[in-house]
């Protein structure tokens, strides 16, 4: 009689899998169906409102604070640009690099590419960091005409962490005034006058150092006095 019973039970007893296979097949459709709802909601709709609420309470940040002269679109004043003619304020250090025409395979040094925002990665022990800094405080004294001793400001011999930083400090666009005009051949009292108008404070008066947007105060530069030979 037991072992009857035994037989029984296990006739009726379910296949091996049959109860996880049921299980299964009960979890694929609300799997898809909030798989589906998320990437609707997370990857459309969400995109689309942020998009919208942006270009309505923010559009020229919406659209990347393009700068337009005459028309035509010259830069963004949330990245900087490689100014290297005297007679035009420069921006800080950039150690973004970009691919070698050349060579494919290798890189090479490409100021303020916007395309690979990034630092050296070395760090204040570096040698080679040292010596590119006592590089640039050289190059920096020669080319404003300072004394050997002179301070050299922080920011005109380090480069920013995305290497697109569009501005400087005040202190290192005064150091330059002398240069630009000299190049320009106009008062040099004007050109430090022109900074100062260009300079925002600290933020809520508290945060941050005064500072200068290059790009803001080489435009002003061009409405005074027209613009320097050469493109930058």
């Amino acid at each position: 009689m037991m072992q009857g019973n035994r037989q029984a039970a296990a006739a009726s007893a379910p296949a091996p899998g049959s109860s996880f296979g049921a299980a299964t097949r009960g979890l694929v459709r609300p799997v898809i169906a909030s798989s589906v709802l998320f990437m609707l909601v997370t990857g459309i709709a969400y995109p689309l409102l942020t998009t919208g609420v942006a270009n309505v309470l923010f559009p020229s940040q919406a659209r990347g604070s393009l700068v337009e002269r005459n028309g035509t679109t010259i830069g963004s004043t949330v990245i900087g640009q490689h100014f290297t003619r005297a007679g035009y304020f420069h921006g800080r250090p950039s150690a973004t690099t970009g691919t070698d025409p050349a060579d494919p395979s290798k890189t090479v040094d490409q100021p303020y590419n916007a395309a690979g925002s990034g630092a050296s990665n070395q760090g204040a022990t570096s040698r080679k960091l040292l010596a590119d800094i006592a590089q640039r405080v050289r190059a920096y004294r020669q080319e404003n005409a300072l004394a050997a001793g002179m301070p050299v400001p922080a920011d005109a011999v380090t480069a920013s962490a995305s290497g697109l930083d569009p501005e400087i400090s005040v202190a290192n666009a005064r150091l330059q005034a002398a240069r630009v005009a000299q190049a320009r051949d106009v008062d040099a009292a004007q050109v430090a006058a022109l900074v100062e108008r260009i300079a925002s404070p600290r933020q809520l008066g508290v945060l941050g150092e005064p500072r200068v947007r290059v790009l803001d105060l080489n435009l002003a530069l061009d409405r005074a006095f027209g613009q320097a030979a050469g493109a930058k």
